[in-house]
């Protein structure tokens, strides 16, 4: 009966869960990038975070055969210069009752160093190493969104972007910031095989403010 509980309250919690996490990717220099699954405004468990296991094999955009290295917590790939892009619909399974499933898509980028938009779903800065970013989707600004920003002590506060999908961030402390958004897609969707009624595509962007 234990077992069973355990199991029914694990899939009454997924859909808050998987909005809750976001996948989000750390880069030092032109080190190796590390892949995180977990929730940015709180300190990462020692290990990483319990959902971790989920994170299989993010896609690196454009595509790459470097080896993913599994570390305490994230992943560990090799990548070349410049900012780092992934992608992955596979961390949680589609949810919910048939004709009504929600799933969810997530999209990272560390650094800015670069003013385009290469992910479905994209936090872009207006110019390169600018404190002012775009919402865009599928290559439009998206207005009226909601953005929300972490700092490096933890700190988040959510911004909202103006008609041009733009938003311009007081970033005064050192060090690594993150920053959040999702789009909800509604209508007659496929994600992982499966029909459903709700995609939240989720995109992260982190950077080093020096």
């Amino acid at each position: 009966m234990m077992k069973w509980t355990s199991a029914l309250l694990a899939l009454a919690c997924l859909p808050s869960l998987a909005q809750a996490h976001e996948i989000w990717v750390e880069r030092d220099g032109a080190g190796p990038a590390r892949i995180y699954l977990g929730e940015p405004g709180e300190v990462l468990p020692e290990g990483g975070d319990p959902e971790f296991d989920h994170l299989k094999a993010p896609r690196l955009v454009p595509a790459s055969q470097a080896a993913q290295v599994r570390k305490a917590g994230y992943i560990e790939v090799a990548v070349p210069a410049g900012d780092v892009r992934v992608t992955d619909d596979s961390v949680f399974e589609p949810w919910g009752e048939d004709g009504k499933k929600e799933g969810v898509i997530y999209y990272a980028r560390a650094g800015r160093t670069e003013a385009k938009a290469v992910l479905p779903l994209e936090i872009v800065p207006t110019a390169p190493g600018a404190d002012s970013f775009t919402l865009v989707r599928d290559g439009k600004p998206v207005a009226n969104a909601k953005l929300t920003v972490f700092t490096p002590d933890k700190w988040s506060k959510a911004f909202t972007t103006d008609a041009q999908g733009k938003v311009a961030l007081p970033l005064r402390e050192k060090g690594r910031y993150i920053l959040s958004a999702t789009h909800e897609e509604k209508g007659d969707l496929t994600l992982a095989g499966q029909k459903v009624a709700t995609i939240y595509h989720m995109a992260s962007l982190s950077f080093a403010n020096d």
